[in-house]
């Protein structure tokens, strides 16, 4: 070992001496470390890559930034689900040429295992229009950084280089295109080429400043256990990568190119969808939120007969293809977040949309907002997916085209109103399976191969719609993951039949909640960063499951479902099995469930909430529908914060009431230093304004440098709890003027 490398390693000991983590977490990190100090492979990256990780390393050292360096190097970044998503950065534990590279290596190996007898193994690359920027501003930016503006498109020509290395045939887009390929047409893409695999580059609605790779089998679909863990065992296995530049892979003869031709007919295959009816003046204004969207729902609308300008009105704003996310509130290009719709809603007051619709980067995930009393009311991902669920059935019975043994599939966290709609028109009901979109591909798989699944017997053409709570809808069983296209396609039509009898999207979506119950829905979420966060979420969920509640809120727990039960659901398949049956749901008395699991591709954990009410009815009067929504939604915001605080006391946080309002984006820790440090230094700064001992200027200077770590549109994510803080004080008697003064500061930036 070299003598500065044994010096780097002392001094990284001793600063993750006081961390609180594992011993063997520490020592797992310090491995690494050497690793990537002493192996030339670390120093050269890859063939075609400059530069070397060494001084960034260096500086983490020797300015302290410990809890960095350790996040960094503890781990070989893990499969979430279906492949590596994570920070870009340095070293094993992120997203970096190495560790999607030896991805690749591993993909290779696997793809050799599955297909033994296939000489020419094909598989098809796509990449979204992420470019890493550190806008986390993680790394000082006078250093050499060999990541620094690497785009998914880079990491999509390092993944194909190592493919053609191994002889692989690779189906992408041709290099002179300024263009990129969405998730849903990467599935159906695998299937009409009939090729073997495939990887989508992309960290789907994540930060900026993630990337990742995402792994699709010959189905079109992700693996599911024990199928995913074979590839996880033998990409765990790389410790070198056989590879070339992207220059030397284009001269092999194994780039194919993806054809105008064959993204057309994934066009087609959605516009199949359609049962006749035709656009009728109804107005839809859509969003990309910079990605690829604008290729499939857009193209999917102006082929329905929506025209540009005149019914359909793309965002400009957000038209162009940015790895950034510029125009995005928060730099989220979620349509899960409501602020993400921001602009979309402000096109459409302007040109007097019946309906907003947005997609995420890769376009698999569809969201949107309804007009309502001159304002527009955000669709969550159940409300969507209840309303395209009810109408297929509606349309396609009015056709003669329901099928008799027609098959609706959702996950387990999904409303289960769409299950209720489902089973009202006769349908078959798969509604149990666990998070992921993988299991209603794996469904389908099954039903194509066995005509049935779980004592359901159906074929593909049986399929009617699947959904998942997180904004995810398919509608069409040649693609087997979630597809923001087909579900547009359904909205546009039944828009234009509801525009023709003069109603509303809104109006349908209330009539639904009174014929078969209002549900309230409610994900929270909790970002705990670094190995001691990974340790906490870890934590959170053994107590939950070794010292379960007994009763949350006032509420008694009726009973537990452990996906862990292995007398229940099963022996475990694999580690990846067992990693997506960590969730476990609580059933509580008056009907409300609740289930807690570890996200497993961002560094939180989530808990869904749902209360549902009795049918109405029809008939039943706006009044007495909006007294039941009014009374279910204030239990469960209440039960949610309840729920909130006993999971958090499980890792010795207590968080005051009106942190609890801070937005789901922003991590704990800044939760916390907004209620221990911001607040009583905010109030001390307003104090010396009011003394003259400070200036109102140097005062918002001050706010926005301290909240400039809690991400983009700081005082935006943290404004309702300043709020809730402020009314907290007042309702306590505090000092009127001076809190005159903090709400003036605040509303002045």
């Amino acid at each position: 070992m070299a003598k500065s490398t044994a010096g780097l390693l002392e001094r990284a000991s001793k600063g993750f001496a006081p961390i609180k983590v594992a011993e063997a977490v520490k020592r797992s990190a310090l491995k690494h470390l050497e690793d990537w100090l002493e192996h030339p492979k670390f120093a050269s990256l890859l063939p075609g890559t400059k530069g070397d990780y060494q001084p960034l390393i260096e500086w983490m050292v020797g300015s302290g930034q410990f809890d960095l360096l350790l996040d960094s190097f503890y781990q070989m970044i893990p499969f979430g689900t279906g492949g590596r998503r994570g920070p870009v950065g340095i070293g094993p534990n992120r997203i970096n040429p190495y560790t999607i590279a030896s991805s690749n290596q591993g993909h290779v190996q696997y793809l050799r295992q599955r297909f033994p007898s296939e000489n020419a193994l094909q598989v098809v690359v796509a990449y979204d229009v992420r470019c890493y920027g550190d806008l986390r501003q993680l790394y000082p930016p006078d250093l050499p950084n060999p990541v620094r503006g690497l785009s998914s498109k880079d990491f999509a020509h390092f993944a194909a280089a190592v493919y053609c290395k191994a002889g692989v045939i690779v189906y992408m887009l041709p290099d002179n295109l300024n263009d990129y390929l969405s998730t849903p047409e990467l599935s159906f893409l695998i299937r009409r080429y009939g090729a073997h695999g495939g990887l989508n580059v992309s960290a789907s609605h994540n930060h900026p400043d993630d990337n990742g790779g995402k792994f699709y089998n010959d189905k079109g679909g992700q693996e599911v256990p024990p199928y995913d863990e074979q590839m996880v065992q033998i990409v765990e296995t790389i410790t070198g990568i056989d590879s070339m530049t992207y220059e030397e892979a284009q001269k092999t003869g194994l780039l194919r190119p993806i054809t105008a031709a064959d993204r057309g007919a994934y066009i087609d295959l959605n516009l199949s969808l359609r049962l006749g009816r035709q656009p009728s003046g109804a107005k839809i204004v859509f969003s990309s939120l910079h990605g690829t969207g604008i290729n499939t729902v857009g193209r999917c609308l102006t082929a329905m007969g929506f025209e540009e300008g005149t019914n359909f009105f793309p965002v400009e704003a957000q038209r162009e293809f940015r790895g950034d996310f510029a125009m995005v509130k928060f730099r989220s290009p979620n349509p899960e977040v409501p602020e993400s719709l921001d602009l979309a809603i402000e096109t459409g007051k302007k040109v007097g949309a019946d309906l907003v619709l947005a997609t995420d980067p890769d376009a698999d995930r569809i969201g949107g907002a309804l007009p309502h009393n001159g304002d527009f009311v955000f669709m969550t991902g159940n409300e969507l997916a209840v309303m395209v669920t009810r109408y297929r059935l509606e349309s396609l019975k009015k056709a003669g085209k329901l099928p008799s043994k027609g098959v609706v599939i959702e996950t387990q966290v999904t409303t289960q109103l769409m299950a209720r709609i489902a089973r009202s028109f006769g349908a078959q009901v798969i509604d149990n399976l666990l998070v992921g979109f993988k299991y209603i591909g794996d469904i389908l798989d099954q039903l194509e191969r066995n005509g049935g699944y779980s004592g359901i017997t159906a074929g593909l053409n049986d399929f009617i719609i699947a959904a998942e709570e997180s904004h995810g809808v398919l509608v069409t069983p040649q693609i087997r993951d979630k597809d923001a296209a087909g579900a547009a396609v359904v909205l546009a039509e039944l828009l234009s039949e509801l525009k023709e009898t003069e109603k509303t999207l809104y109006g349908y979506l209330i009539e639904t909640y009174k014929r078969y119950g209002y549900y309230r829905n409610y994900l929270r979420s909790t970002v705990m960063q670094g190995a001691a966060g990974t340790a906490a979420i870890r934590h959170i969920q053994q107590q939950m499951r070794i010292n379960p509640p007994r009763s949350v809120g006032g509420l008694k727990v009726d009973s537990i479902i452990d996906y862990w039960n292995e007398d229940v659901f099963g022996k475990f398949k694999s580690e990846t099995d067992r990693a997506s049956r960590n969730q476990i749901t609580f059933l509580f008395e008056g009907g409300l469930r609740t289930t807690i699991r570890p996200s497993g591709t961002e560094p939180k954990n989530k808990v869904y909430i749902e209360k549902p009410s009795e049918p109405l009815g029809a008939w039943a009067s706006d009044e007495e529908f909006a007294a039941v929504r009014r009374k279910i939604d204030q239990d469960v915001l209440r039960f949610s914060n309840a729920f909130m605080k006993e999971m958090l006391a499980l890792v010795d946080v207590k968080l005051p009431d009106y942190a609890l309002e801070i937005s789901d984006l922003v991590a704990l820790e800044k939760k916390q230093h907004f209620g221990e440090v911001f607040l009583p230094e905010f109030e001390n700064r307003a104090k010396a304004l009011m003394n003259s001992e400070a200036t109102a200027e140097s005062v918002g200077q001050w706010i926005d440098e301290q909240l400039r770590s809690y991400g983009p549109d700081a005082r935006l994510l943290v404004g309702r709890a300043f709020r809730a803080y402020l009314a907290s004080e007042r309702a306590s008697g505090g000092n009127e003027t001076l809190l005159a003064i903090q709400e003036k500061l605040w509303e002045s930036p």
